[in-house]
């Protein structure tokens, strides 16, 4: 790896570590699309993927612990759901590169998959009183209509079946093996909307099951000669402390906030890769730079606005606590 190369992964990964502490994800949906769109093969960028979120969870799992954003019940629930769907999500990558489909699909996968969840958090954020939309409430009383014991009760008062819990994390589990992700895009937004969890508390337990799953999904696929770990080591370089800042950016951001920004790196991955497979079948090599134009700015323009509305609400707290003494 060249000297710039290293470079550019170790400040990628700075700017990743911001995210992923504030938003629960392990960063590997930008950084999958990232390898993606630089050229490494579909089974190489899943893997160094899921090996990156497991580093860099350690890290900013420790800060949600301390802001007691952590639902220990409901991160046990997923890591067991989404360790038995990891591996089968890896198998079914290794199927498709055996028939030399994996490119193909894992990008068209990504592109649905990051433009739904995106446009449905978009469409939350933009709406006022959003959590007690018919549509939500319908989804939350469906689930908790279903009362298979055990019952386990969570942060918040919350009730869930056992089932439904690890059926969900299941399904996103088989999706963060196939795709190489921490399945933080996924889970974020199933806690909040399907289970109604506090988007705080939603983002620390996604961060406290990714250091168990993603660490499980990285041997996996390290086993199958499938993690470039120059590539993980430079990322995590940068990481360890943009981890640490996002985190606490949490505490500070509000929730509606924090959907905003969410949806919006999601749409910006979606068409990244949509970009870059374009370019690869017209062969328009116009469309890989704006692929990589739209992966990397959108991480500088995204974590650059969670740190300014983090530092305008400390400076309002401040202001305010100065005035009532």
């Amino acid at each position: 790896m060249s000297l710039g190369l290293a470079a550019l992964f170790v400040g990628f990964g700075l700017l990743i570590g911001i995210l992923f502490g504030f938003f629960g994800m392990g960063g590997s949906f930008l950084v999958t699309p990232a390898l993606l769109v630089m050229g490494y093969p579909a089974k190489v960028a899943v893997g160094s993927g899921l090996a990156f979120v497991f580093g860099t969870s350690i890290i900013a799992a420790l800060r949600h612990r301390d802001l007691g954003q952590v639902d220990y019940k409901l991160g046990g629930m997923f890591v067991v759901g989404m360790t038995a769907g990891i591996e089968v999500g890896k198998r079914l990558v290794l199927v498709l590169e055996a028939a030399g489909l994996a490119d193909t699909v894992v990008s068209v996968a990504y592109v649905v998959l990051l433009a739904t969840v995106g446009l449905f958090v978009l469409r939350d954020a933009r709406t006022a009183d959003s959590t007690e939309s018919d549509d939500d409430s319908a989804v939350l009383r469906a689930l908790r209509r279903i009362r298979l014991p055990p019952v386990i009760k969570l942060k918040g008062g919350i009730e869930v079946s056992l089932w439904v819990g690890l059926t969900i994390a299941f399904a996103i589990g088989v999706l963060s093996g196939f795709l190489g992700v921490g399945g933080g895009f996924l889970l974020m937004p199933a806690m909040m909307y399907g289970l109604g969890v506090p988007a705080a508390v939603a983002v620390g337990t996604d961060v406290f099951q990714i250091t168990i799953s993603g660490a499980f999904g990285a041997f996996r696929y390290a086993q199958e000669g499938a993690v470039d770990l120059p590539v993980v080591t430079t990322l995590l370089a940068g990481s360890a402390l943009g981890a640490r800042v996002g985190a606490a950016a949490t505490d500070v951001v509000d929730e509606d906030a924090i959907k905003g920004y969410f949806a919006a790196m999601l749409l910006a991955g979606a068409l990244a890769v949509a970009s870059k497979k374009l370019g690869a079948v017209y062969a328009i090599s116009l469309l890989s730079t704006v692929s990589m134009a739209l992966i990397f700015g959108a991480a500088i323009l995204v974590s650059g606005a969670i740190l300014y509305r983090a530092a305008v609400n400390i400076r309002q707290a401040n202001r305010t606590e100065s005035l009532a003494d």
